[in-house]
């Protein structure tokens, strides 16, 4: 995975908790309880971010999380209509999400894991499928994957040489 480090101190973040799991582990005193939180972070404006927080009380674990994300924060690009450059699909562990650019008007049309990311980057047409596992983690981590991945029609033509017209013609 590539990631460009990305200053979050001049960004507005907002969160949202995608999933809250209650994990038990079994001690000979009785059980333990932790949670997981997964947390994703963005500022609506090409920036986004996810992260796993693990605590004993939930509000720490939501916390942690959004530590973490804005750590791991990714630049979606972005065409003239808010949606993506070009179709892609993400994938990680046995989940794979197929991102598909949209033009004016479509909205967001993606399931609840994949709408969060997308909300949050500032995405406001696209139309998804989430394939393969319906694990919210996976599903998450694989649409994250994915945009990271977009290129810009300027980044191919630099890579190839050309110019923006002889690539998007």
């Amino acid at each position: 995975m590539r990631h460009t480090i990305i200053d979050t101190n001049n960004l507005e973040l907002t969160e949202k908790v995608v999933s809250i799991k209650r994990v038990t582990k079994v001690v000979k005193g009785g059980r333990n309880f932790r949670f997981t939180a997964l947390v994703v972070v963005g500022d609506g404006a090409g920036h986004v971010g996810v992260g796993l927080g693990k605590a004993t009380e939930i509000p720490e674990a939501i916390r942690k999380g959004k530590e973490d994300a804005a750590k791991n924060l990714i630049k979606v690009a972005l065409d003239e209509n808010n949606s993506i450059t070009h179709d892609f699909l993400g994938k990680f562990g046995s989940a794979t999400v197929l991102l598909k650019k949209a033009p004016d008007g479509t909205g967001v049309i993606a399931g609840g894991p994949v709408r969060n990311v997308c909300e949050l980057a500032g995405i406001k047409n696209i139309r998804t499928k989430s394939l393969g596992s319906n694990n919210k983690q996976n599903v998450v981590l694989a649409t994250i994957e994915g945009l990271s991945q977009l290129k810009t029609p300027e980044e191919v033509a630099a890579n190839r040489g050309k110019s923006v017209d002889e690539i998007m013609a």
